[in-house]
């Protein structure tokens, strides 16, 4: 081999090597790059899920600070009123807020201290204001207070069940003036009340216009005809859950010529009633029912309300059940068993004796008046009073406590001048409530001594009790 050959085999050799370094060394810089890619793709990745959790964290902050603010201004006081004569509600409300009643669901926003007066209206008077394509959306109150301007808003409970097509429904307020009939824009509408912002103030009920069928919460109420017969009467109203109606079907059955006694069974209907739709009642027992089906209508505008007869020859336990025909589901269902009329028909003969004493009574008329006067002292109980001054008895309270309803802690304190620390006392002892409220009306009792008397309940209550609490204590005043 020449010495040029040889270079020239070194030369090459050289290259090589150099070409393998700089390989090597891109190789190097490659690898290094591709770990600052990496590096920077983690730490944007990182950058990414802090920014992710900051963004849920600020909007559930962002949704229990809208929740706060709206149960601040849906925070109600509950408020219970006084019962004045001919349905007439009084409140007296001592600040600014706003106030629920705890009888009617009206809620009143005030801007200051003011006396409210209201009561439940019928909308049978108000009907040919109501037409087509505007219905009833619940009761009618006559509503007045003593600065109007103080009174800024007031929302009215219906008896709708919204649905999908809330959308679709419009709310409005009828508002009865002396100019004549309004019909006024609600401001709001929640699944409970609509809201009006009070203009002036007098009759005032809220209706709605949709082209979708419209479900109600509905009730269905019991009334049984007191008479001579062993046989089984009763009325079944089969209502929207309405004050008004309500009310309306009271006072049918009041100015009935019949007599009539409330059941008390729970009125709320399981699932909604809708209009237009098919309803039957059928019994367990065999019993005749008139109509048999019935084709639901809101009744609200309608002077004469429909009924449901039922009558059983046999007085026995039977299962009344109201049934949509077309799914076949049960709407309403209740068992009725003697002990619910049977305390009135024990009255009834109660009383069925005191006319035999009175006949007695009656033949004594016969005898000087001073004869008279004699012997009736001896019939007196001396140490206790006279009879008419006889203290109710432990039977006879808790006759009347079965007979209370849900308020009887608001006539507790309205009527019977209790403190709501009895009240707390009372219902600290775990017992049913049917104790509660009888024990509630012996501590009446004990408070009054020897005032304590069927009479003097009756005069503390006559204006705030059911019609068949009255019927017991004016049971209890013929036994004197």
């Amino acid at each position: 081999m020449t010495s040029g050959q040889e270079c020239q085999d070194v030369q090459g050799s050289s290259d090589d090597v150099s070409s393998i370094e700089a390989k090597e060394s891109y190789g190097t810089r490659e690898d290094d790059s591709a770990q600052e890619c990496k590096s920077a793709y983690t730490f944007k990745c990182k950058e990414m899920t802090v920014l992710k959790i900051t963004l849920k964290v600020a909007l559930k902050v962002s949704q229990i600070l809208r929740r706060q603010i709206q149960e601040k201004q849906n925070q109600k006081e509950q408020v219970t009123p006084r019962r004045l004569p001919r349905g007439i509600f009084w409140l007296k409300l001592e600040a600014e807020g706003t106030y629920q009643c705890t009888v009617t669901g009206l809620i009143f926003d005030v801007t200051k201290a003011a006396v409210i007066k209201y009561s439940v209206l019928s909308w049978s008077k108000y009907a040919d204001y109501v037409k087509k394509p505007w219905i009833v959306g619940g009761p009618i109150f006559d509503v007045s207070c003593d600065s109007t301007s103080v009174l800024t808003s007031i929302q009215f409970p219906h008896s709708l069940s919204l649905n999908d097509h809330e959308s679709d429904m419009t709310f409005k307020v009828l508002h009865i003036k002396s100019t004549g009939p309004a019909f006024e824009p609600s401001v709001d509408h929640s699944m409970t009340h609509v809201k009006w912002h009070v203009s002036s103030l007098s009759p005032v009920g809220p209706v709605i216009q949709t082209q979708e069928p419209v479900q109600y919460d509905g009730a269905v109420i019991l009334y049984k005809v007191v008479n001579n017969h062993p046989s089984l009467s009763f009325r079944v109203y089969v209502a929207t859950n309405n004050d008004s109606f309500i009310k309306d079907i009271s006072k049918a059955v009041k100015h009935s010529d019949k007599k009539f006694i409330k059941i008390d069974k729970p009125p709320v209907c399981q699932k909604r009633l809708q209009n237009g739709k098919r309803y039957r009642l059928i019994s367990e027992s065999e019993a005749e029912i008139t109509p048999e089906e019935i084709e639901f209508v809101d009744g609200s505008l309608l002077k004469l309300k429909s009924y449901i007869e039922v009558y059983l020859e046999q007085p026995m336990e039977f299962t009344l059940s109201l049934i949509e025909l077309e799914s076949e589901e049960i709407v309403w269902k209740a068992k009725l068993r003697e002990c619910d009329w049977i305390l009135h028909d024990q009255n009834k003969n109660e009383q069925k004796r005191n006319t035999v004493r009175n006949r007695r009574r009656k033949s004594s008329n016969s005898l000087s008046d001073e004869e008279f006067y004699n012997k009736r002292l001896k019939g007196r109980d001396i140490s206790d009073g006279t009879k008419a001054k006889t203290t109710l008895t432990d039977q006879q309270l808790m006759t009347l406590a079965k007979k209370m309803g849900k308020d009887w802690k608001e006539i507790a304190i309205e009527c019977l001048k209790l403190e709501m620390k009895d009240i707390q006392q009372i219902q600290a002892k775990e017992e049913e409530v049917n104790v509660h409220k009888f024990l509630m009306l012996e501590k009446w009792r004990k408070g009054e001594k020897s005032n304590g008397t069927a009479q003097n309940l009756y005069d503390s209550l006559k204006d705030h009790v059911s019609y068949e609490i009255i019927q017991i204590l004016e049971g209890f005043l013929e036994q004197t």
